[in-house]
């Protein structure tokens, strides 16, 4: 049956073109990071400096490997060192450093690529929710990536279920990365650095642990990656399997859908897997569910060239992995985007927010092809009260409408007029109806 699955694998990429990869594990360490870090005597809390990185030197990598996009995160560690007013400021500022990269990185031929998913300020819930919908909403991320443990909060606590709902509630891709386990024996890590061993073992751990609490199954609309080829989880899932029915009649554990909660995972293959590690991954998911990664800028680029080659020896003769697809949302990729602001406007600025919201309308509908309607509304009795009903043709739609300079200023020049905002996804209960409503108008 292994052998099959690989078969498989080997018809699947043999079929697909050489050259357009997409890198699912890449990091972007900029000056302001590494600084922070810095400033708190963290450089090297996870046993391993942080590697020297650049825009130029990130995009010599991506010709030389043939990838056409990546999805860039930060590395660990996370930036919370005890002070969640300052976690909250610094994701805010990486975020925006990020989406200005993204936005101003074009190549000659007008291709963008990079895109990126946003760092959240956890340990706080609330916050790291709030910025979520920033970085999705106006920053233009494609997704979130989480650490699988922030100072002893593992992924899978219960304390993050409104953060989970969340994430699947906007179908969220949301990309894993092992931090430094808490508590963490330092003779052990000093013997054998994290990188090496504890990474595997550490997103093992919280993935089982998702799973323990059903996590995946109950928000099974997030789209999750796990990093460096599953880790240890073709080992761990079967043994969790062939203990839970002892471990739930003893009520160790509750109810777990095993196959509900593998359904939302993804899997890259950062780190150089070899056949025989492919061969056990493909026991718990199909070919289609993985996913390129080069750890960049911690593994060098010829390495990454060289494991691409050796990669294509045993996988077949072209190789270009899955996935581009989770970038964008499952219930968007080809239907319209519906959504209603609900904004609540500080009363002194009402008579300029309407001018500039009453602009961005206009302009985003006479200027996007994309943008069917920007529509904004006043509450009667409550001239403060905004709704903005906004329709955009799919999500690359609506993500380019983010980018443009209109949107940009309107951005810049209301921030400070709002009190409140709440962005409220709808699905039309008949979307065939929607272009007969538009030829009537």
């Amino acid at each position: 049956m292994k052998r099959y699955y690989l078969f498989v694998l080997l018809l699947l990429v043999s079929l697909m073109s050489f050259g357009q990869l997409t890198d699912y594990h890449a990091h972007c360490i900029p000056a302001s990071y590494r600084e922070l870090v810095s400033s708190h005597g963290m450089l090297l809390d996870e046993g391993f400096p942080l590697p020297e990185w650049s825009l130029e030197s990130h995009l010599k990598l991506m010709n030389q490997a043939g990838i056409s996009t990546s999805v860039l995160t930060l590395p660990a560690p996370h930036p919370y060192f005890g002070d969640q007013a300052e976690c909250n400021t610094w994701c805010r500022r990486l975020n925006e450093e990020l989406s200005t990269l993204v936005r101003c990185s074009v190549t000659s031929d007008g291709g963008r690529p990079f895109v990126f998913a946003a760092v959240l300020p956890l340990p706080d819930v609330e916050s790291a929710i709030a910025e979520a919908a920033y970085a999705l909403d106006t920053l233009g991320a494609v997704g979130v990536k989480l650490a699988t443990n922030v100072y002893g909060q593992y992924l899978g606590d219960s304390v993050l279920d409104p953060l989970m709902q969340f994430l699947s509630d906007r179908h969220a891709l949301v990309i894993l990365h092992p931090h430094k386990p808490c508590p963490v024996n330092e003779a052990v890590m000093r013997q054998t650095p994290l990188a090496m061993q504890e990474y595997l073992s550490e997103t093992t751990r919280t993935v089982c642990n998702m799973i323990s609490r059903n996590v995946l199954a109950r928000y099974p609309n997030m789209r999750v990656v796990v990093p460096h080829a599953g880790a240890y989880l073709p080992i761990a899932l079967p043994r969790m399997r062939s203990l839970y029915a002892v471990m739930q009649r003893n009520g160790l554990v509750g109810e777990i859908d095993f196959e509900k909660n593998i359904s939302s995972l993804w899997f890259d293959l950062a780190g150089a897997p070899s056949e025989s590690t492919v061969e056990a991954l493909l026991t718990l998911t199909t070919p289609e569910r993985l996913l390129y990664g080069t750890d960049y800028p911690y593994v060098a680029g010829q390495v990454i060239v060289n494991n691409i080659e050796r990669m294509k020896k045993y996988l077949g003769k072209d190789i270009s992995m899955n996935g581009k697809e989770i970038t964008e949302s499952k219930a968007n990729q080809s239907a319209l985007i519906t959504r209603i602001a609900e904004i609540e406007v500080y009363k002194k600025y009402l008579s300029a927010y309407l001018q500039a919201a009453g602009r961005v309308g206009q302009l985003s509908v006479e200027k996007e092809e994309g943008v069917v309607c920007i529509f904004p509304m006043q509450v009667s009795g409550k001239p403060n009260v905004i709704r903005i009903v906004e329709i955009y043709r799919d999500t690359a739609a609506y993500q380019e409408h983010l980018k443009t300079e209109h949107f940009l200023e309107y951005k810049r020049s209301t921030l400070h007029m709002v009190k409140s905002l709440r962005l409220v996804d709808v699905e039309p209960l008949t979307p065939d109806a929607m272009p007969m409503v538009f030829k009537k108008i």
